[in-house]
Protein backbone atom coordinates (compact mmCIF):
# COMPACT_ATOMS: atom_id res chain seq x y z
CA UNK A 1 0.00 0.00 0.00
CA UNK A 2 1.37 3.40 -0.91
CA UNK A 3 0.30 6.64 0.67
CA UNK A 4 0.86 10.25 -0.09
CA UNK A 5 3.27 11.79 2.40
CA UNK A 6 1.84 14.68 4.39
CA UNK A 7 2.59 17.94 2.64
CA UNK A 8 2.54 16.37 -0.83
CA UNK A 9 -1.06 16.54 -1.90
CA UNK A 10 -2.85 16.12 1.40
CA UNK A 11 -3.77 18.73 3.96
CA UNK A 12 -2.83 17.67 7.47
CA UNK A 13 -5.47 17.78 10.17
CA UNK A 14 -4.93 20.43 12.81
CA UNK A 15 -2.89 23.61 12.84
CA UNK A 16 0.22 23.88 10.67
CA UNK A 17 3.25 25.95 11.62
CA UNK A 18 5.21 27.37 8.69
CA UNK A 19 8.96 27.83 8.98
CA UNK A 20 10.55 29.80 6.13
CA UNK A 21 13.96 28.39 5.24
CA UNK A 22 16.78 29.78 3.12
CA UNK A 23 20.41 29.09 2.28
CA UNK A 24 22.44 29.66 5.43
CA UNK A 25 19.62 29.04 7.91
CA UNK A 26 20.77 27.97 11.38
CA UNK A 27 20.14 24.26 11.71
CA UNK A 28 20.20 24.64 15.50
CA UNK A 29 17.36 27.17 15.54
CA UNK A 30 15.47 25.33 12.79
CA UNK A 31 15.84 22.02 14.63
CA UNK A 32 14.65 23.49 17.93
CA UNK A 33 11.57 24.98 16.28
CA UNK A 34 10.67 21.80 14.41
CA UNK A 35 11.17 19.65 17.51
CA UNK A 36 8.89 21.80 19.66
CA UNK A 37 6.14 21.66 17.02
CA UNK A 38 6.43 17.90 16.71
CA UNK A 39 6.41 17.38 20.48
CA UNK A 40 3.34 19.59 20.94
CA UNK A 41 1.31 18.89 17.83
CA UNK A 42 2.59 15.58 16.54
CA UNK A 43 3.93 14.65 13.13
CA UNK A 44 2.81 16.76 10.21
CA UNK A 45 2.29 19.95 12.23
CA UNK A 46 5.28 21.80 10.79
CA UNK A 47 6.24 22.65 7.22
CA UNK A 48 9.45 24.23 6.03
CA UNK A 49 8.62 26.56 3.19
CA UNK A 50 10.61 28.35 0.51
CA UNK A 51 10.30 29.81 -2.97
CA UNK A 52 11.69 26.55 -4.41
CA UNK A 53 11.85 22.89 -3.47
CA UNK A 54 15.52 22.88 -4.44
CA UNK A 55 17.82 21.66 -1.69
CA UNK A 56 19.66 24.34 0.23
CA UNK A 57 22.76 24.35 2.38
CA UNK A 58 22.33 25.35 6.03
CA UNK A 59 24.77 27.41 8.08
CA UNK A 60 26.61 24.28 9.24
CA UNK A 61 26.81 22.71 5.80
CA UNK A 62 23.88 20.29 6.06
CA UNK A 63 21.69 19.92 2.99
CA UNK A 64 17.95 20.40 3.51
CA UNK A 65 14.99 20.31 1.15
CA UNK A 66 11.97 22.48 2.00
CA UNK A 67 8.67 20.64 2.44
CA UNK A 68 6.59 22.96 0.24
CA UNK A 69 6.55 26.10 -1.87
CA UNK A 70 4.83 29.21 -0.52
CA UNK A 71 1.96 28.69 -2.99
CA UNK A 72 1.44 25.04 -1.95
CA UNK A 73 1.49 25.62 1.82
CA UNK A 74 -1.77 24.86 3.66
CA UNK A 75 -2.95 28.02 5.43
CA UNK A 76 -0.64 28.23 8.44
CA UNK A 77 -1.84 28.86 11.97
CA UNK A 78 1.54 30.27 13.09
CA UNK A 79 5.04 31.14 11.90
CA UNK A 80 8.48 30.36 13.29
CA UNK A 81 11.41 32.22 11.77
CA UNK A 82 14.92 30.93 12.49
CA UNK A 83 18.01 33.03 11.98
CA UNK A 84 21.31 32.17 10.39
CA UNK A 85 24.07 33.84 8.41
CA UNK A 86 21.94 33.75 5.26
CA UNK A 87 19.11 35.84 6.77
CA UNK A 88 20.34 39.22 5.54
CA UNK A 89 20.31 37.98 1.94
CA UNK A 90 16.99 36.16 2.41
CA UNK A 91 15.44 39.40 3.75
CA UNK A 92 15.81 40.87 0.26
CA UNK A 93 13.55 38.16 -1.26
CA UNK A 94 10.26 39.90 -2.20
CA UNK A 95 8.31 36.62 -2.10
CA UNK A 96 9.46 35.92 1.46
CA UNK A 97 8.70 39.49 2.57
CA UNK A 98 5.21 39.26 1.03
CA UNK A 99 4.61 35.90 2.74
CA UNK A 100 5.61 37.23 6.17
CA UNK A 101 3.67 40.48 5.77
CA UNK A 102 0.58 38.55 4.66
CA UNK A 103 0.67 36.45 7.83
CA UNK A 104 1.66 39.16 10.31
CA UNK A 105 -1.47 38.60 12.44
CA UNK A 106 -0.51 34.99 13.26
CA UNK A 107 1.34 33.87 16.38
CA UNK A 108 4.98 34.28 15.37
CA UNK A 109 8.30 33.40 16.93
CA UNK A 110 11.57 34.72 15.51
CA UNK A 111 15.10 34.20 16.72
CA UNK A 112 18.50 35.66 15.98
CA UNK A 113 18.96 37.13 12.55
CA UNK A 114 15.49 35.82 11.67
CA UNK A 115 14.38 39.20 13.04
CA UNK A 116 15.89 40.75 9.90
CA UNK A 117 13.26 38.88 7.89
CA UNK A 118 10.49 40.26 10.10
CA UNK A 119 11.95 43.75 9.88
CA UNK A 120 12.16 43.66 6.09
CA UNK A 121 8.52 42.53 5.97
CA UNK A 122 7.47 45.44 8.20
CA UNK A 123 6.21 43.25 11.05
CA UNK A 124 8.43 44.76 13.78
CA UNK A 125 7.07 48.28 13.40
CA UNK A 126 5.61 49.60 16.66
CA UNK A 127 6.43 46.41 18.55
CA UNK A 128 8.68 45.67 21.49
CA UNK A 129 11.37 43.26 20.33
CA UNK A 130 14.21 41.26 21.82
CA UNK A 131 17.01 39.64 19.88
CA UNK A 132 20.76 39.50 19.51
CA UNK A 133 22.65 42.34 21.19
CA UNK A 134 24.79 42.85 18.09
CA UNK A 135 21.67 43.57 15.99
CA UNK A 136 20.17 46.21 18.28
CA UNK A 137 21.10 49.19 16.07
CA UNK A 138 19.88 47.41 12.96
CA UNK A 139 16.58 46.47 14.62
CA UNK A 140 15.92 50.11 15.53
CA UNK A 141 15.93 50.82 11.79
CA UNK A 142 12.73 48.76 11.41
CA UNK A 143 10.68 51.11 13.60
CA UNK A 144 10.01 49.02 16.72
CA UNK A 145 8.54 50.65 19.84
CA UNK A 146 11.45 49.31 21.91
CA UNK A 147 14.46 47.02 21.54
CA UNK A 148 15.70 44.79 24.38
CA UNK A 149 19.13 43.46 23.29
CA UNK A 150 19.94 39.96 24.48
CA UNK A 151 16.42 39.31 25.81
CA UNK A 152 13.38 37.25 24.87
CA UNK A 153 10.40 39.59 24.41
CA UNK A 154 6.75 38.83 23.77
CA UNK A 155 4.60 41.61 22.35
CA UNK A 156 1.10 40.36 21.61
CA UNK A 157 1.44 37.33 19.32
CA UNK A 158 5.08 38.07 18.43
CA UNK A 159 7.91 36.53 20.46
CA UNK A 160 11.48 37.49 19.56
CA UNK A 161 14.64 35.93 20.95
CA UNK A 162 18.42 36.03 20.64
CA UNK A 163 20.28 33.54 18.44
CA UNK A 164 20.86 29.87 19.24
CA UNK A 165 19.23 28.11 22.18
CA UNK A 166 16.89 31.03 23.05
CA UNK A 167 14.99 30.07 19.87
CA UNK A 168 13.37 27.53 22.21
CA UNK A 169 11.50 30.36 23.96
CA UNK A 170 10.11 31.66 20.67
CA UNK A 171 9.01 28.16 19.66
CA UNK A 172 7.42 27.44 23.03
CA UNK A 173 5.48 30.72 22.93
CA UNK A 174 4.00 29.81 19.54
CA UNK A 175 3.28 26.26 20.72
CA UNK A 176 1.43 27.62 23.77
CA UNK A 177 -0.81 29.69 21.46
CA UNK A 178 -1.64 26.71 19.25
CA UNK A 179 -1.68 23.72 21.58
CA UNK A 180 -1.97 25.28 25.04
CA UNK A 181 0.35 26.06 27.92
CA UNK A 182 0.30 22.46 29.20
CA UNK A 183 1.57 21.08 25.87
CA UNK A 184 4.29 23.74 25.69
CA UNK A 185 5.37 23.02 29.27
CA UNK A 186 5.48 19.29 28.60
CA UNK A 187 7.65 19.90 25.51
CA UNK A 188 9.96 22.13 27.55
CA UNK A 189 10.26 19.43 30.22
CA UNK A 190 10.98 16.74 27.64
CA UNK A 191 13.72 18.96 26.21
CA UNK A 192 15.22 19.44 29.68
CA UNK A 193 14.20 23.09 29.99
CA UNK A 194 12.67 24.15 33.30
Amino acid sequence: MTGVPAGEGTAPEGPVVAIPVYAGVSELELGIMMTVCRLCGGEGRVRTVSRSRASLVTAGGLVSTPHVLYAALPEPAALLIPGGPGAAKAARDPLLREFLAGHAALPTGASGTGLLLCGAAGTLSGRGVGGPADLADTLWGYGPADVHPGEVVTDGLLTTAPSGLPALHAALAVAAHLWGEAAAQEAATRLGHA
